[in-house]
């Protein structure tokens, strides 16, 4: 099973909508951010990011405890 991640470099804005464009659904901006190692999904300045693959099933924008 191919587990390939891209990769982009974004200036300022938030996970919510790198997700929505992404990975189709806002709420899967948790994965982005825990693949980063992020806890804030506000973005400033210029930060390159690697994205995880879509997958229709994952999502809520949940951490998990």
């Amino acid at each position: 099973m191919s587990s390939s991640k891209s990769t982009i470099t974004v200036a300022g804005g938030d996970l919510f909508h790198i997700a929505a464009e992404n990975l189709g659904d806002a709420t899967q901006w948790i994965r982005i951010a825990q693949l980063n190692n992020l806890s804030d999904p506000l973005l400033t300045g210029v930060t390159t990011l690697q994205l995880p693959t879509p997958n229709p099933a994952a999502g809520g924008g949940i951490a998990g405890q």
